[in-house]
């Protein structure tokens, strides 16, 4: 199948909640065109400043969106709480996109002891979908988005997440949680089948976008010194985040099932329109599936559906 944004069918009515928005990266442009097609796009961020440059950014291009904004700390488990109780002021949610994430960082620990990146983009997103699985509406979508690094990670993470680890490899350490996002979702789904729920897990991946990300894990900034030319070069390789975005409109848009996966249709699936792709063995391990979960309920006192 092909598909483009064009594709997007009217969303006047529905509620829209994007994590990770800041101006010109992918959950920018997963916005502003869920926004272009008549959504009501809640802006979740952790900066915001950066929150309210994306609501002018949008408005600039669409006056008349309607767009709220949401604080959010999705390294922060006290954070994630606090901003899904504020969330409850915006009524049924029909969809979530958990965008958000940090890529290949220097070691770190939450103030909840956790590993920086396995805490961003895997806990914080499991609490939030888990605290908000009571505002989604019967037919609404959770969509997150993994990467395909996701091949690259030798096992999960299903070891202690407060242990800090002998030898901490921060390629190896982004690559185990985008397979986490899709262990996720695969068990979300299952789930959610399993009690009778209409609500659909989905995941997706940009490819090779040419995005701040990798700047921002590697220099801590995204401008100034070596960060800019590394930014600049990381742009020219890879295709435009408004592109990369493509494949999460598509899981959150398109007539599709749940438990499927959307990424670029090029060579690799670095670029290119979105289609339906795989996955790793490793992502499909009904075992690991299973046991993350359980890891994670611990890990954030918090268990659904």
């Amino acid at each position: 199948m092909s598909w483009s944004p064009a594709d997007i069918p009217d969303l006047s009515g529905r509620t829209a909640l994007v994590t990770g928005v800041s101006v010109g990266g992918l959950g920018y442009f997963t916005a502003l065109e869920l926004a272009r097609a008549g959504a009501r796009v809640v802006l979740a961020g952790r900066n915001p400043d950066k929150v309210s440059e994306t609501e002018q950014a949008i408005h600039d291009e669409l006056p008349d969106a309607p767009l709220e904004r949401l604080v959010i700390d999705l390294a922060a488990l006290s954070s994630v709480r606090s901003a899904a109780a504020d969330a409850e002021a915006f009524g049924p949610l029909d969809l979530l996109v958990n965008n958000a994430g940090i890529m290949a960082t220097p070691y770190r620990r939450t103030v909840d002891g956790l590993e920086s990146q396995l805490a961003t983009n895997h806990f914080g997103p499991f609490l939030l979908t888990g605290l908000l699985l009571p505002q989604l509406t019967d037919d609404a979508r959770v969509v997150t988005v993994s990467s395909q690094m996701h091949r690259v990670a030798h096992r999960p993470p299903l070891a202690d997440p407060r242990a800090r680890p002998r030898l901490y490899l921060r390629w190896i350490a982004y690559s185990q949680t985008k397979l986490a996002n899709l262990l996720f979702t695969f068990e979300l789904d299952r789930r959610l089948r399993a009690a009778g729920s209409r609500v659909e897990a989905l995941a997706a991946h940009p490819g090779y976008a040419g995005t701040h990300l990798v700047a921002n894990g590697r220099f801590g900034r995204s401008s100034g010194g070596l960060a800019s030319v590394f930014d600049k070069a990381n742009q020219a390789i890879g295709q435009s985040p408004a592109v990369g975005a493509w494949p999460t409109l598509m899981a959150a848009t398109a007539d599709l099932p749940g438990s499927t996966y959307c990424g670029p249709s090029g060579l690799g699936e670095a670029g290119g329109p979105p289609q339906l792709v795989g996955w790793s063995r490793q992502a499909g391990d009904r075992e690991s599936q299973r046991r993350l979960w359980e890891l994670s309920e611990a890990t954030t006192e918090i268990s659904y559906p």
